[in-house]
């Protein structure tokens, strides 16, 4: 009989792995990144974001709403931001640490259209359908995130986020991802009357947002509060570009890279300036744009390069990353 003994120090393959970027093309793609941020900038629409990179040594230009970055300030950010991040569940069965080899999945978001169980009629979403979809991803145990899966149009527009906080919160024990656009403070708020109080909620985020940039190159003013709010708040904030190659960005690979990165690091380097060590996810939604359909290619070979490519740049800078999946 043959013992089963592992050789010592042997390297093993967990899963499988798509291999997209080389060492080099990584460090390429960085230096382009901190070209195109300091010579072209980001548009940010928010006076207050301006301030603060300006305040920490950005160059700004209020009349055109540019702010253009010095290196040392990008790299000092990335630095700062950690490797690890808690996404604690209601019940800390559910508790989530995100960062290196480890992978998670969750729903896709957010729908605006469903096809209703009972009638077979496509009709809007509504709150209770958050509210069911967020009970669904409870009970399944291979997902491990609640994100927005559904918006509730039933609900008034400017509050959106806030109805949606309260349906999903009510209906699953998991963390739930996915608060944006206006009333952030009051999201965490709805968070932090769930586990006692904003400091608790720094210790145990139970919820956390994502930021989607306007690609190219601009971060509008609601996403920056959200940025601003969740960094004061030791809440989690996915900077989650969902660029589309051939329109609102280069058709190339590599240039979609570029400038998604670009708007990723962004959105990192204004949490840090908020406060040291905010924790910081790095986002994808960044695909192929269909000419014929005039669309966003969701689910195409383009879009699982581009997830592949962009956890790699991910993990390049130690960040967490929240990628599409076809």
């Amino acid at each position: 009989m043959t013992e089963n003994i592992s050789k010592a120090g042997s390297l093993r393959l967990a899963g499988l792995k798509l291999e997209v970027l080389t060492a080099d093309e990584l460090a390429e793609i960085h230096r382009a990144t901190l070209k195109v941020m300091r010579e072209t900038g980001l548009k940010i629409t928010s006076t207050r974001a301006r301030e603060i990179l300006q305040e920490a040594g950005a160059e700004v230009n209020d009349s055109a709403q540019i702010v253009k970055f010095p290196h040392y300030l990008v790299e000092d950010a990335i630095k700062a931001a950690p490797e690890q991040i808690l996404l604690a569940g209601r019940d800390p069965k559910n508790d989530l640490e995100v960062g290196g080899e480890k992978v998670y999945f969750t729903n896709f978001g957010s729908g605006i259209n469903i096809v209703d169980p009972t009638s077979g009629e496509l009709r809007d979403t509504t709150k209770e359908d958050v509210a069911a979809t967020a009970r669904m991803v409870d009970g399944l145990s291979d997902i491990e995130v609640y994100s927005l899966a559904v918006t509730a149009r039933d609900c008034p527009q400017d509050k959106v986020y806030l109805h949606a906080t309260e349906a999903y919160l009510n209906n699953t024990t998991k963390h739930c991802h996915g608060f944006s656009g206006k009333n952030p403070e009051k999201c965490l708020d709805m968070g932090a009357a769930v586990v006692g109080g904003r400091e608790e909620l720094r210790r145990r985020p139970i919820i956390s947002a994502d930021v989607c940039p306007q690609s190219p190159l601009q971060i509008q003013a609601e996403g920056a509060e959200v940025i601003m709010a969740c960094a004061r708040a030791g809440v989690p904030v996915t900077i989650l570009p969902a660029a589309m190659a051939g329109a609102t960005s280069p058709i190339t690979l590599a240039g979609t890279l570029v400038g998604h990165n670009a708007e990723v690091l962004a959105g990192l380097t204004l949490a840090q300036q908020v406060e040291r060590g905010a924790p910081v996810m790095y986002g994808s939604s960044t695909t192929i744009y269909d000419l014929k359909e005039n669309v966003a290619s969701v689910g195409s070979p383009e879009l699982a390069l581009f997830s592949a490519a962009l956890a790699k740049i991910a993990k390049y800078y130690k960040l967490p990353s929240y990628l599409a999946g076809g």
